[in-house]
């Protein structure tokens, strides 16, 4: 079951996102001011927000419930993922990329929802005044996972499907 899925590096792909991302909002809480913005580029700041809503800022301004729906929603589709994963070839590695840095992502801002009641957001890019909502580690991790997702789907092929094609 560990060797021939895709299971183990989904999840060990996961686990350095969560990692990572864990790691660099503890340190954004610690190190930056909420609402200061650090200017590191003429389009990049690190702006400490916290976000209780779901992308861009969805449902940020209703009365507290959202936290639990959204973690609901977070632990349906990781469960989901990683039942995918266990279903997956290994060989279909950008599949099994993707959907591991979806699980990763996923569960990094479930931990702080669950922790926090709200996500911890920092990296704020911009143009002209013009300001991307601010996002994090888990979310780049959820963006990137998607897109490749969608790539794999037009490109890659299950090996049992090449065999019934012969």
């Amino acid at each position: 079951m560990w060797g021939v899925n895709g299971l183990r590096p989904g999840l060990a792909i996961a686990f350095i996102v969560v990692l990572v991302d864990q790691v660099t909002k503890l340190w954004a809480e610690r190190a930056l001011t909420l609402y200061a913005p650090v200017e590191i580029t003429s389009f990049f700041n690190l702006s400490l927000v916290y976000n209780p809503g779901a992308a861009f800022s969805f449902l940020s301004t209703a009365g507290g419930w959202q936290r639990w729906l959204l973690s609901g929603i977070a632990l349906g589709v990781s469960l989901l993922i990683v039942f995918w994963l266990a279903r997956l070839p290994r060989q279909l590695w950008l599949s099994v990329t993707s959907l591991g840095l979806v699980l990763g992502g996923a569960v990094g801002n479930l931990a702080d929802r669950v922790r926090l009641g709200q996500v911890v957001d920092f990296l704020d890019f911009h143009y002209a005044g013009l300001h991307w909502p601010a996002f994090n580690v888990a979310d780049a991790a959820i963006t990137v996972g998607a897109v490749c997702l969608i790539i794999a789907t037009f490109t890659e092929h299950c090996p049992q499907d090449r065999e019934t094609r012969s």
